[in-house]
């Protein structure tokens, strides 16, 4: 048996901390950036008899799955909680969690035993591969759940007397959309998804059909949040007349069939929170750009204006509206950055036609803080970008993925490669770029966890050394 102790200083009292832990959402946070799980089964406590089931792709074995079925052993709230690995990748796993407060401050001990396959044999070829099975991921794991419980809490200390909110979420499955659930869960919010497909009775979750019109409007009356992260996917297929018009119809249809149905509610929502992006700019070069800046050219463009202009009628009955133009949203486990993993871990990784255009990224953490804070604040209203202070060149972006990932970036690919494999989108999405600030956002008091592109990286890689 291994023993592994790993401890986490949290600027929060004790009450609050078990109370983080003991939220559904927590397990989404906890989980390493990098890590893809999908979960199974999940009993909504800690104590002793629960269970939470996941899925989760097995290291280095390309296309299989692997289960963990973690059952809670122990329980004493607010010092102690405890799970065992009843089935999984380890012989053995015991995981006990000690909190304990001393002025106001709680720390966290994560105390394990665990056991790898094959004993001895087995610590050894991962000690021969540096920690790559076993050791290495362990601490990179538990690196990772303390800057995210840290973080996390001190984004909801900001707002600790300000009242929870009833929000509503609308694309809550994708990229965005589930660390924000789960995010605002931990806080105590009571967080409800709207999904396309039939709901279970007794879940937090409501149906609507956008593309048919069909909201029924008693199920959002008294939501004090409506926020809306839905769309067909801008980078997901090349821009076929066909995907154009199903990008542009699906904003149109949902964010309408939203702005509408509230404005005419009783008791309507205090904020209705818009996906955009900044698009809305379209190819300027060198040119900074602000909110204040004027529109581009483009089908990017014009999908945005008009993108945001779907949200008058709420605007227009006195619900706060904001606009978030995303940046490019870093994640190790979707987006641009997800997709381009797999090639440059293989050595093939490199600018992108010349690598001149500029990148205006936004880590995830701070894309779901950026929404929490604009929600939280009634003064800010309007379009807001979301992107990192620091936006840099493609090729700087590319140097630094290398060195993060220790690989080389001499791998270049041309733009008319790009032009040939994805066709249109590849000259606005990659091809061209945007050199966007986000003024807006800092002069309304937010304060970016990742304003480099390295410290993003890393975090988001679990590559600290």
């Amino acid at each position: 048996m291994t023993k592994y102790k790993h401890e986490t200083v949290v600027n929060a009292d004790i009450k609050s901390t078990f109370d983080w832990f003991e939220h559904e959402g927590s397990f989404r946070r906890l989980m390493p950036p990098w890590e893809v799980a999908e979960e199974v089964r999940a009993d909504d406590s800690l104590e002793v008899g629960s269970q939470r089931i996941f899925r989760f792709p097995a290291p280095g074995i390309p296309f299989v799955n692997m289960t963990w079925v973690a059952e809670h052993t122990g329980y004493d709230k607010p010092n102690y909680f405890a799970d065992t690995m009843i089935k999984g990748p380890f012989w053995k796993w015991n995981h006990n969690h000690y909190l304990t407060e001393k002025d106001g401050v709680t720390t966290v001990v994560d105390d394990v035993t665990y056991s790898v396959p094959f004993g001895p044999i087995g610590m050894l070829v991962d000690k021969i591969l540096g920690g790559a099975l076993v050791t290495g991921r362990i601490s990179s794991m538990f690196k990772a759940r303390e800057l995210r419980l840290q973080r996390d809490m001190r984004e909801h200390s900001k707002y600790s007397t300000i009242p929870k909110k009833k929000i509503l979420i609308a694309g809550s499955s994708g990229l965005i959309g589930t660390q924000l659930v789960a995010f605002l869960d931990t806080g105590g919010h009571d967080v409800w998804r709207l999904v396309r497909r039939p709901v279970k009775e007794g879940s937090k979750e409501l149906t609507w059909k956008p593309d048919e019109g069909i909201l029924n409007s008693s199920d959002i009356e008294g939501f004090d949040v409506v926020i809306h992260l839905g769309g067909a996917g801008i980078g997901d297929k090349r821009w076929s007349k066909k995907r154009k018009a199903l990008i542009v119809d699906s904003r149109r249809e949902s964010t309408t069939l939203l702005s509408d149905t509230m404005s005419k509610l009783e008791n309507k929502p205090e904020v209705f929170i818009v996906a955009s992006a900044i698009g809305y700019y379209g190819n300027r070069g060198d040119e900074e750009l602000t909110e204040d800046s004027p529109p581009g050219e483009g089908f990017l463009t014009d999908t945005v204006i008009d993108w945001e202009s779907y949200a008058n009628s709420a605007r227009e009955a006195g619900i706060r509206v904001v606009n978030t133009r995303n940046g490019i949203v870093l994640s190790a486990t979707g987006g641009a950055l997800g997709r381009m993993l797999l090639p440059w871990k293989m050595g093939g990784g490199g600018p992108l036609a010349g690598g001149k255009q500029w990148m205006s990224w936004i880590s995830l953490d701070d894309e779901i803080y950026a929404i929490h804070h604009l929600m939280m604040n009634n003064k800010c209203e309007g379009a807001y970008n979301l992107t990192a202070p620091n936006p840099c060149m493609q090729k700087v972006f590319s140097k630094t993925l290398g060195k993060v990932l220790r690989r080389p970036a001499i791998a270049p690919i041309p733009g008319i490669s790009m032009k040939i494999l994805f066709g249109e989108l590849a000259q606005s999405l990659l091809i061209e770029g945007q050199r966007v600030l986000p003024n807006k956002l800092e002069e309304s008091g937010y304060e970016f966890v990742h304003k480099d592109i390295e410290s993003a990286l890393r975090d988001s890689l679990g590559k600290w050394r």
